[in-house]
C-alpha cells in the first residue's frame, strides 16, 4: 500500500515540477507579436527548458534507488 501512495504522490509532484518549469519558461508571452530576435530568444528557452527537464528527469530515476 505505502508503495502505491509513493508512486501517485512521485507522479503527481513530477508533473508539478514539469508544468512549473514550463511557466516560468513561456513568461506571458504568448499574445504579441515578436520580432526575429525574441522569437529566437524564446526559442532558446524553450530549449533551455526542455533540457531542464531532460535532467530533472535522469535526476529522479537515480534518486529511485
Amino acid at each position: 500500500m505505502e508503495r502505491i501512495l509513493n508512486m501517485i504522490l512521485r507522479r503527481l509532484v513530477n508533473k508539478g515540477v514539469n508544468s512549473g518549469i514550463k511557466a516560468a519558461s513561456n513568461l506571458g508571452n504568448k499574445n504579441r507579436e515578436q520580432s526575429p530576435e525574441e522569437r529566437q530568444m524564446n526559442k532558446q528557452g524553450q530549449n533551455s527548458g526542455r533540457q531542464l527537464r531532460q535532467a530533472t528527469r535522469m535526476a529522479r530515476r537515480f534518486t529511485k534507488f
